[in-house]
């Protein structure tokens, strides 16, 4: 759980990137200044020609880099659009298809804002906004990818110690040449199944619980809804791995080789 709660990070955010502002003119730097308040970007670098901006991509150093043409204000005035060209680092195809996305965003907003500023400086009417679509989200409102990777760390440690747990009770029993024992006995195959299985039950339940409190405390997963139906499914899921592992154990009479498969 801290390997994963720790060292897994889906969420793009202060993604690194180089500027390289051939103008240098108030209206690129308002651009730079567009990327440097947004959350999603991090400026780690201020490139002075082309080759600046390779040795920054090359060297790892930045994941995008934009790249302010020296017409910019100009063709902006004249034209009532300007190019921004976005150099990415695509060796980690989706950060590069999200970072873009972002990009496209900033540029987006701040050529918003450039159209109503001149709108209102030349006394002319607002033109009329386009439809915009609101988004709220659902049941992960922040969209911090640890309250997505918590709950399923929990079943992983759940399926894996059970099975792992349960594969070595037969097979241990051919080993040490006490399986005919307890064929002799007047025990039950149910109830030697049930014997067998159910300590690693309650382990079970008792990691349940432990990775609950993780996740939940340590790592402030919220936790909503009735923890009684989180602990009968969890039960559930249980008597499912153990008895895959009791399969495997009854199987196989080596408790290395149940153990691996």
């Amino acid at each position: 759980m801290a390997l994963l709660g720790y060292g897994v990070n889906l969420d793009i955010k202060h993604v690194p990137i180089c500027v390289f502002d051939r103008e240098g003119s108030q209206q690129s730097q308002a651009l730079m200044k567009a990327f440097q308040a947004s959350l999603y970007f991090q400026i780690v670098e201020t490139a002075r020609d082309f080759d600046g901006v390779k040795r920054a991509i090359d060297a790892g150093r930045c994941k995008i880099a934009v790249v302010v043409p020296h017409d910019f204000t100009r063709n902006l005035a004249t034209t009532n659009s300007a190019s921004v060209q976005a150099i990415l680092d695509a060796t980690d195809d989706n950060t590069a298809n999200i970072a873009l996305g972002y990009a496209q965003a900033v540029v987006g907003s701040y050529s918003g804002n450039v159209q109503l500023l001149r709108t209102q400086s030349l006394w002319q009417p607002q033109p009329v906004a386009p439809a915009v679509a609101q988004y709220r989200v659902w049941y992960n409102e922040d969209l911090v990818s640890r309250d997505f990777i918590m709950p399923g760390v929990v079943a992983l440690v759940l399926a894996l110690v059970g099975a792992q747990l349960t594969s070595l009770t037969i097979s241990r029993e051919w080993e040490r040449g006490t399986k005919e024992v307890l064929v002799s006995t007047p025990v039950t195959r149910m109830e030697l199944m049930t014997g067998k299985i159910l300590p690693y039950f309650f382990i079970g339940l008792l990691d349940a619980m432990l990775c609950l409190v993780i996740a939940v405390f340590w790592f402030e997963t919220p936790f909503r809804g009735a923890i009684s139906t989180l602990f009968l499914t969890t039960s559930l899921f249980l008597v499912v791995v153990l008895g895959l592992g009791y399969f495997f154990s009854a199987s196989i009479r080596s408790q290395v080789g149940a153990s691996q498969f």
